[in-house]
């Protein structure tokens, strides 16, 4: 087997979806290296490989600074390294990044053997655009930082997939909801190839009352469908926005105009205080920043 760092995709469910080409790699790489050790032993016994005396390098986002020199070192001695993923493709939301990057830098070869992952497998069965596809992995942890991140992504004109925790999927199909609009088509793709599969696919609203208080268990990924641009007079949004202040609330006008206009609340509800704090809500001034950029409209 020639000398070079082989990146091997690996099942994400279904044993049974390795590629035939994986299983010559890892039946002849010289070294082998996992992001979980017992995960590839245990895919390797399923598939009748021997270890044949190798052993297998954990190499993961904990101890990569460690162990990378040590994978370097093979290669410059002109072994064939083998990384595998503990599921899907490596680099992928995977710790295999740096690896791959040193070893591109160092000269050395770097081949990929394709395979499984769940960002494809997801955009297969979510019945949403796949011609332009925006892959976000994982977003922030807290709810300020969640809602910042979907923020900047409300206007990109492509389908947004995210890997999601199940613990967290209700708060964040709660703040994509608010934040993007509920009215924006996804799916939530659960345990993407294994016995218990499933895809919802309806509103962010819809999803994200699904999930308020019932966290789903296993590997989640959400695809949400890109924002619809539409002819959407911006004018005709302020306008109606302070039409509607005069008669109630910020967050009434704003969530009355957010609907009428297909519009994501958050934004219009911006909007709607940048007017208020004006004290202009009869003028025809400028239209403030905002609502034309990062609108997701």
């Amino acid at each position: 087997m020639a000398p070079g760092l082989y990146l091997v995709a690996t099942p994400i469910g279904n044993a049974r979806d390795i590629t035939l080409r994986a299983l010559d790699i890892l039946s002849s790489a010289d070294v082998l290296a996992a992001e979980d050790t017992r995960s590839l032993r245990r895919l390797m016994e399923i598939h009748g490989i021997a270890l044949g005396g190798r052993s297998i390098v954990a190499y993961h986002d904990h101890n990569g600074p460690r162990a990378r020199p040590r994978l370097i070192a093979d290669l410059a001695a002109g072994r064939s390294v083998a990384y595998a993923s503990e599921a899907g493709t490596p680099l992928i939301a995977d710790p295999g990044f740096d690896l791959a990057r040193e070893a591109v830098a160092g000269g050395y070869a770097v081949t990929s053997a394709p395979g499984p992952t769940a960002l494809a497998a997801a955009l297969s069965v979510a019945a949403l655009p796949t011609d332009k596809v925006l892959f976000a992995g994982f977003l922030p942890n807290t709810a300020s930082a969640r809602r910042r991140a979907l923020s900047e992504l409300a206007s990109v004109p492509a389908t947004l997939v995210f890997y999601e925790s199940p613990k967290r999927l209700g708060a964040m199909l709660a703040d994509a909801s608010e934040t993007l609009g509920g009215e924006r088509r996804a799916a939530v793709c659960r345990e993407l190839t294994k016995k218990f599969e499933e895809a919802r696919r309806d509103t962010l609203s819809a999803l994200a009352e699904t999930y308020r208080d019932a966290p789903p268990k296993g590997e989640i990924v959400v695809v949400i469908d890109r924002g619809q641009k539409g002819d959407i007079n911006e004018d005709a949004v302020e306008t109606a926005l302070r039409e509607a202040l005069r008669h109630g609330s910020v967050r009434d006008a704003a969530a009355g105009v957010a609907m009428a206009f297909a519009l994501p609340k958050r934004q219009v509800y911006q909007l709607a205080m940048q007017i208020k704090g004006r004290g202009d809500d009869d003028s025809d001034s400028d239209e403030p920043d905002g609502i034309g950029a990062g609108d997701g409209v």
